[in-house]
């Protein structure tokens, strides 16, 4: 019971913004609109359950006039019925794509904002694959909450309806047993009372491990999509190493957790479909045993049986919602506990972000930034590195040196407020424009042209613009390619996409330039020209690189480097021992 209740107070808190949303108004509309055809349903299902009386009388007494008349009223019943399920079908549907809709902005919004993305996965792995939280979750989530709502709805109003016709005919049709009438009032109420709480509890207990099956079985099946993604984005590297082997192995082992725990959801979902399909059977049968012994004694004619027949099945049925829905329930509330993680991991990456050990300070005047008492530790709290009144002032060029794993390219996250792990102070100057580009810089899928300039709007540049920034950083066949759609990550060398990653700094132009061993994958003269160009395109540009070139000096009029100092690596000035060549 508590975890029912948990449940829906998740529901609740999940689904409720929606309909306070802008779009909430034109939701609630369609939601009532759905919800008063389903009652016009439940209406039409009491007046079929009438029709039945009087038409089976009417066979019964061979009574053709009646019989003929009743075939009319049923086709006008039949037509209202189809009409209204037909809109039905059509509003829900509707309400379904504009609800998804509305979450997944609202999830795509909170998950991109402020890098959360970034500190969701710093958090380690509290909401695995946001991809499949966002596209199919979401939509399962509307889905089987629309389904399951509406559903539940049916069921009470039909109960409701069908409970008051039902104790009627249990006094019309009495139990009869041995010859005799056995008085109970209203015993087919009980009978159908009884036959639906032993299923619901039956089909609980049968069924009850399915929710942690189906959260487990959508969480194996989106790892396996995510490694076979990962396969195709490092297809040059996997041949190149000869790695198709242990790709097929590691694929085919994440593959074997999917088919391993489908083959418990098969063998659970059997024995649950062996007890439900056994339970409907018989639910059919049920009500025609309790009456037939009035119907064969004369007691109620062939009309009241079959109405009789059909009020019992529509309270069973209403009764056994539980029973027939269970499958459907499990899955959605693995859905909902899925997309509670993933607003739970989203609000902490939040409350991360607004209270890092790290304060950044927007300071008012002056053009440089300045470190004070920064300690950055790894997301576990062990020490990283140190940096205590370090300043880069504007317009230096500082090369930061030291051994892997000492921090730089976290000194670079903190400094641009990523990284929360730590204390101390990062001053910045208020209308500081920075820029971070990383080894291997990012492109998204499409237009060449709107992947150099990303993040800007393409129209941000003109086409002149970008084709004279790509030739200047030794890409002139690019340049005429500007229009053409690709996947650049894999089909440029990374020393192409290095380029362009700097032709991409020199039309933004920002005024502090981090460069995390942004040349590497280049030859020391392509390398050298680059600088050559930065300085000569960005001369009003602070430029912070991390590299361990030695021809770098040349380049950068400071030298700093992070040293082993006890359990963590200090950041500091570093003597040259002579000038730097010039340029």
């Amino acid at each position: 019971m508590t975890n029912i209740r948990s449940t829906l107070a998740t529901v609740w808190r999940i689904a409720v913004p929606y309909f306070k949303s802008e779009d909430g108004r034109m939701g609630r509309i369609l939601l009532a609109t759905v919800v008063v055809i389903e009652l016009a349903a439940v209406g039409l299902a009491v007046l079929f359950n009438r029709w039945n009386n009087v038409f089976y009388n009417a066979l019964q007494e061979r009574d053709y006039n009646v019989f003929a008349y009743q075939l009319g009223y049923f086709c006008v019943l039949a037509a209202i019925f189809i009409t209204i399920k037909v809109y039905q079908l059509y509003l829900n549907q509707w309400l379904q794509i504009r609800w998804r809709r509305w979450m997944t902005e609202r999830y795509l919004g909170e998950w991109l904002h402020d890098a959360n993305h970034y500190q969701m996965q710093l958090q380690g792995d509290a909401a695995d694959n946001p991809d499949q939280r966002i596209a199919e979750d979401t939509q399962m989530f509307v889905e089987r909450t629309l389904l399951l709502g509406i559903g539940l709805l049916n069921s009470v109003v039909t109960l409701f309806s069908f409970v008051i016709i039902l104790w009627g005919l249990s006094n019309e049709a009495p139990l009869h047993v041995f010859g005799r009438d056995i008085p109970i009032p209203g015993y087919l109420v009980w009978g159908a009372l009884i036959y639906a709480a032993i299923g619901t509890l039956l089909t609980h207990w049968i069924g009850s491990p399915l929710a942690d099956l189906n959260f487990r079985q959508q969480r194996f099946e989106a790892d396996f999509r995510f490694n076979l993604v990962r396969a195709r984005e490092n297809s040059e590297q996997i041949a190149l190493l000869r790695g198709e082997p242990a790709e097929r192995g590691k694929l085919s082992s994440r593959f074997g957790l999917v088919a391993d725990n489908f083959m418990r959801i098969m063998t659970r979902t059997k024995k649950l479909t062996a007890f439900t399909a056994s339970y409907s059977q018989a639910s059919i049968i049920f009500p025609y045993i309790l009456v037939a012994p009035a119907y064969f004694a004369g007691k109620v004619q062939l009309g009241g049986l079959m109405q009789t027949a059909s009020a019992f099945s529509s309270v069973q049925d209403s009764l056994s919602f539980f029973v027939t829905a269970y499958r459907t329930l499990a899955e959605w509330q693995s859905v909902v506990a899925r997309l509670d993680g993933f607003e739970v991991a989203i609000r902490n990456a939040t409350a991360q972000r607004a209270n890092p050990g790290i304060s950044r300070v927007v300071a008012q005047a002056g053009d440089a930034i300045d470190l004070d008492d920064l300690e950055l530790t790894l997301p576990a709290g062990q020490p990283l590195m140190r940096a205590d009144d370090f300043r880069i002032s504007g317009k230096q060029r500082t090369l930061i040196a030291g051994p892997s794993g000492a921090g730089k390219s976290t000194l670079f996250r903190a400094i641009a407020g990523i990284w929360p792990f730590g204390s101390g102070a990062i001053a910045i100057p208020a209308d500081a424009t920075i820029m971070m580009l990383p080894q291997r810089p990012y492109f998204p899928v499409g237009e060449l042209q709107a992947a150099i300039v990303y993040p800007a709007e393409t129209e941000a540049f003109t086409a002149a613009q970008v084709a004279d920034v790509v030739k200047q950083v030794g890409l002139p066949a690019l340049a005429d390619r500007l229009a053409e759609h690709g996947h650049w990550n894999r089909t440029l060398s990374l020393g192409e996409q290095q380029r362009l990653g700097l032709a991409r700094a020199l039309l933004h132009a920002p005024r502090y330039l981090f460069l995390d061993e942004a040349t590497a994958s280049l030859d020391e003269p392509s390398e050298a020209a680059l600088y050559r160009l930065l300085d000569h395109k960005l001369p009003d540009t602070t430029i912070v690189s991390i590299g361990h070139r030695s021809t770098l000096n040349a380049f950068h009029d400071r030298d700093a480097i992070l040293t082993r100092s006890g359990d963590r690596f200090t950041l500091q000035d570093k003597v040259r021992t002579a000038a730097p060549a010039a340029s």
